[in-house]
Protein backbone atom coordinates (compact mmCIF):
# COMPACT_ATOMS: atom_id res chain seq x y z
CA UNK A 1 0.00 0.00 0.00
CA UNK A 2 1.35 2.98 -0.63
CA UNK A 3 -0.71 6.66 1.42
CA UNK A 4 -0.29 9.86 -0.22
CA UNK A 5 -1.21 13.36 1.69
CA UNK A 6 -1.06 16.59 -0.06
CA UNK A 7 -0.71 20.39 1.70
CA UNK A 8 -0.14 23.55 0.50
CA UNK A 9 -2.81 24.36 -0.71
CA UNK A 10 -4.56 27.80 0.12
CA UNK A 11 -6.11 31.15 -1.23
CA UNK A 12 -3.86 33.72 -3.50
CA UNK A 13 -4.97 36.37 -6.07
CA UNK A 14 -4.52 35.78 -9.80
CA UNK A 15 -1.12 36.03 -10.78
CA UNK A 16 0.41 34.82 -7.92
CA UNK A 17 2.09 31.35 -7.14
CA UNK A 18 1.79 28.55 -4.81
CA UNK A 19 3.45 24.75 -4.31
CA UNK A 20 1.79 22.07 -3.40
CA UNK A 21 3.45 19.03 -1.70
CA UNK A 22 2.47 15.42 -1.81
CA UNK A 23 3.99 13.02 0.29
CA UNK A 24 4.21 9.26 0.28
CA UNK A 25 4.79 6.64 2.56
CA UNK A 26 4.14 2.89 2.70
CA UNK A 27 5.48 0.96 -0.22
CA UNK A 28 7.29 3.72 -2.17
CA UNK A 29 9.76 1.45 -3.90
CA UNK A 30 7.08 0.48 -6.19
CA UNK A 31 6.60 3.34 -7.23
CA UNK A 32 6.44 4.21 -10.86
CA UNK A 33 4.88 7.39 -11.74
CA UNK A 34 3.68 10.01 -10.11
CA UNK A 35 0.68 12.64 -10.96
CA UNK A 36 -1.64 15.79 -10.19
CA UNK A 37 -5.09 15.75 -11.23
CA UNK A 38 -7.21 18.64 -10.14
CA UNK A 39 -11.06 18.95 -10.31
CA UNK A 40 -13.46 22.54 -10.12
CA UNK A 41 -16.87 22.04 -9.03
CA UNK A 42 -19.47 21.19 -11.51
CA UNK A 43 -16.51 19.31 -13.07
CA UNK A 44 -14.58 15.96 -14.37
CA UNK A 45 -11.36 15.63 -12.65
CA UNK A 46 -8.47 16.59 -15.42
CA UNK A 47 -4.91 15.93 -15.45
CA UNK A 48 -2.52 18.60 -14.38
CA UNK A 49 0.87 16.87 -14.58
CA UNK A 50 3.37 13.84 -14.20
CA UNK A 51 6.82 12.96 -13.35
CA UNK A 52 7.97 9.04 -14.07
CA UNK A 53 10.79 7.70 -11.81
CA UNK A 54 13.26 5.96 -13.69
CA UNK A 55 13.18 8.78 -16.66
CA UNK A 56 12.39 11.86 -14.75
CA UNK A 57 10.19 12.36 -17.83
CA UNK A 58 7.46 15.19 -16.81
CA UNK A 59 4.32 16.06 -19.44
CA UNK A 60 1.98 19.00 -18.89
CA UNK A 61 -1.90 19.72 -19.59
CA UNK A 62 -1.50 22.51 -22.51
CA UNK A 63 -3.69 24.90 -19.56
CA UNK A 64 -1.21 24.35 -17.23
CA UNK A 65 2.16 24.06 -19.55
CA UNK A 66 4.92 27.16 -18.71
CA UNK A 67 3.33 28.09 -16.02
CA UNK A 68 3.28 24.71 -13.43
CA UNK A 69 6.45 23.22 -12.43
CA UNK A 70 6.29 19.29 -11.41
CA UNK A 71 9.12 18.20 -9.57
CA UNK A 72 10.58 15.25 -6.91
CA UNK A 73 12.51 14.86 -4.02
CA UNK A 74 13.46 11.01 -3.75
CA UNK A 75 15.02 11.02 -0.31
CA UNK A 76 11.63 13.01 1.01
CA UNK A 77 9.23 10.63 -0.93
CA UNK A 78 7.77 14.00 -2.16
CA UNK A 79 6.25 15.17 -5.26
CA UNK A 80 5.61 18.75 -5.68
CA UNK A 81 3.74 21.23 -7.66
CA UNK A 82 5.03 24.81 -7.92
CA UNK A 83 2.09 27.12 -9.92
CA UNK A 84 3.07 30.51 -10.58
CA UNK A 85 0.37 33.13 -12.57
CA UNK A 86 -2.06 31.45 -11.58
CA UNK A 87 -5.75 32.19 -12.68
CA UNK A 88 -9.23 31.88 -11.15
CA UNK A 89 -10.08 29.08 -13.21
CA UNK A 90 -7.27 27.32 -11.63
CA UNK A 91 -9.30 27.07 -8.72
CA UNK A 92 -9.76 23.34 -8.24
CA UNK A 93 -8.98 20.21 -5.89
CA UNK A 94 -6.07 19.31 -6.50
CA UNK A 95 -4.99 15.69 -6.17
CA UNK A 96 -1.86 13.99 -6.55
CA UNK A 97 -1.72 10.34 -7.37
CA UNK A 98 1.10 7.59 -7.76
CA UNK A 99 1.34 3.95 -10.04
CA UNK A 100 1.93 0.89 -8.52
CA UNK A 101 2.78 -1.73 -11.00
CA UNK A 102 1.13 -3.89 -12.09
CA UNK A 103 -1.95 -1.44 -12.28
CA UNK A 104 -1.07 0.46 -15.71
CA UNK A 105 -2.85 3.51 -14.50
CA UNK A 106 -2.83 5.59 -11.41
CA UNK A 107 -3.98 3.38 -8.24
CA UNK A 108 -3.05 5.33 -5.52
CA UNK A 109 -4.85 8.73 -4.32
CA UNK A 110 -4.37 11.33 -1.85
CA UNK A 111 -7.58 13.07 -0.52
CA UNK A 112 -6.90 16.32 -2.14
CA UNK A 113 -6.04 19.95 -1.03
CA UNK A 114 -8.15 23.13 -2.16
CA UNK A 115 -6.83 26.24 -4.11
CA UNK A 116 -8.66 28.99 -4.77
CA UNK A 117 -7.61 31.85 -7.06
CA UNK A 118 -9.46 35.46 -6.57
CA UNK A 119 -9.94 37.53 -9.29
Amino acid sequence: QVQLVESGGGLVQAGGSLRLSCAASGRTFSIVAMGWFRQAPGKEREFVATITWGSDSSYYADSVRGRFTISRDNAKNTVYLQMNSLKPEDTAVYSCAAQSPPAVKYNYWGQGTQVTVSS
